[in-house]
Parts: structure tokens; sequence; C-alpha cells
């Protein structure tokens, strides 16, 4: 009982501090992914200025979620929202169990799940160009991505044993104000399923792979980009329902004046 209560009041202070937003400017970005009409040629593209959660969702963030939501619940979700594995961890439906912190973030989500979660709060996920123009600043710079050092530092973290515990979040924020976005989970992005690498050389603006595979077919421009690398193949392996335990997610929402 003692337990239960204290995870009650986690979910309440969740609540309570959800929608941490931080705002970021938008500008000129240049995705790892091509954005011009042409296959293989990248151009820059404009991104809207757009708020993005300060953290990941929390455990207890979600444990609000489904106690306001309990359709969202493990026990009454719609196998065709979530597979079984959804909230697998978890002790009940509505008790994630004293082996998962409140402060750690939540896994074993649903992409249906996340934007049910998102669109509770007004907001919606990331698209990947947001995601990546977020991901690309470090601690002091926002654009990071050519620099050795920061990009040993994020593949060390594929290093890590796949069964570790998941620390909790709030890891030095970058330069935006936005932690944890390498080196402790996945994340979704709304349109996850529009990602397809073409990596093997012979494919390189083959007009029959774009014929088969529409507009979804695309290849990497920055093959040093390792982890971004690894972060689009599961994206794009992904079906909507499916789950993993290291996968989870955080929100967006426009600024005021700009489109949704």
């Amino acid at each position: 009982m003692k337990a239960r209560a204290l995870l009650a009041v986690a979910a309440l202070c969740a609540a309570a501090h959800a929608g941490e937003y931080v705002e970021l400017p938008g500008g000129r970005f240049e995705s790892v992914l091509p954005q011009g009409a042409v296959p293989t040629v990248s151009a820059p593209v404009e991104v809207r200025p757009f708020a993005m959660q300060a953290k990941p969702v929390t455990v207890g963030e979600y444990l609000a979620f489904v106690t306001a939501h309990p359709q969202w619940q493990k026990s009454r979700v719609a196998p065709i929202f979530a597979e079984k594995r959804y909230l697998s961890g978890w002790t009940s439906a509505s008790d994630p169990g004293r082996a998962l912190s409140p402060r750690s973030p939540v896994v074993d989500v649903s992409w249906f799940a996340a934007k049910a979660y998102c669109e509770s709060e007004g907001a919606r996920l990331p698209t990947w160009i947001e995601w990546e123009y977020a991901a690309a600043a470090d601690e002091t710079r926002r654009d990071a991505r050519a620099d050795p050092a920061l990009r040993r530092r994020i593949l060390a973290w594929y290093e890590r044993p796949g069964s570790a515990p998941l620390d909790a979040v709030g890891a030095a924020a970058n330069a935006y104000g936005i932690s944890d976005l390498h080196g402790l989970v996945w994340e979704w992005v709304d349109d996850f399923n529009a990602l397809f690498i073409a990596g093997d050389s012979r494919t390189q603006g083959d007009p029959d792979l774009l014929k088969f595979c529409g507009a979804g077919a695309i290849n990497i421009i920055d093959r040093d980009s390792y982890a971004v690398l690894m972060r689009i193949a599961l994206l794009s392996s992904l079906n909507a329902a499916d789950t993993t335990s290291t996968l989870g997610f955080r929100c967006v929402r426009p600024l005021h004046g700009t489109p949704p």
C-alpha cells in the first residue's frame, strides 16, 4: 500500500509538471536525409520555430496519463494500437511497480500511444527533421555534428548492454536547453514510417528503387553519422503498434503564430 501511495503522489507531481517545453528558433538546416527532389542530393530546409519537451516523457508522467485515460492502460488498450509487449515492464495496468522509477523514461510504448499522450496535452510527436535539428546540438553549439568527440560520445551509448537499467531523465542539457536526446532511449517521431534507408551504393539514384518504394525510399547523405543511421534504421523497421524496451518519446508544440 505504501508503494502504491508513493506512486500516486509521483503521478500527481508528474501531472503538475508535465508540459515543460523549450522554444527552438528554427532556421535553415541540412538533414542527413535528402530533402530535395533528387534522392542523392540534400538541400537545406527551413525548420519552423517550435517548442520541444525538455526531457523524454517519464514513467510518472505516463502513469498520470493512463490514470486519466484508462483506455490506454495495458489491460484495456486495443491490440490494433499496441502489441502485447506494451508496458510489459509494468506490474499492473495502473502500477509500474517498484522496479521502475517515476523519473525514468517510459518505454514499451507504441507510436499510437505516444501520439495520444502528446495530443492529450495539446501537442504532437516531433517530425524527424525537428528531432534531428534539436539533436544536432551539444552543450555549447547548436550544430556540433562535425565534432568527432561528440560522435564518439554518442556512439559509446551503443556499447552499453541493452539490459542495463535506464537512468532518470535530466542529463546535461544541450545548447537549446534540451536533455537526453542521445544516450538514454530511442524516441518515436511522427513520420517514422516515411524513413527508409537505401544503404547499398548500388541503389543510389536507382529509379526502380523509387518506383517500388515510393517517396519512402531515400539515401543517406552523411554516412559518417553512424548513430543517426542506427536510429533511422530502427524507426524505419517498426510498425505503429510496435514497442521496445529502449524506445520512448517526447512531444513538441508549434509556437504561437506558426502552423501546427
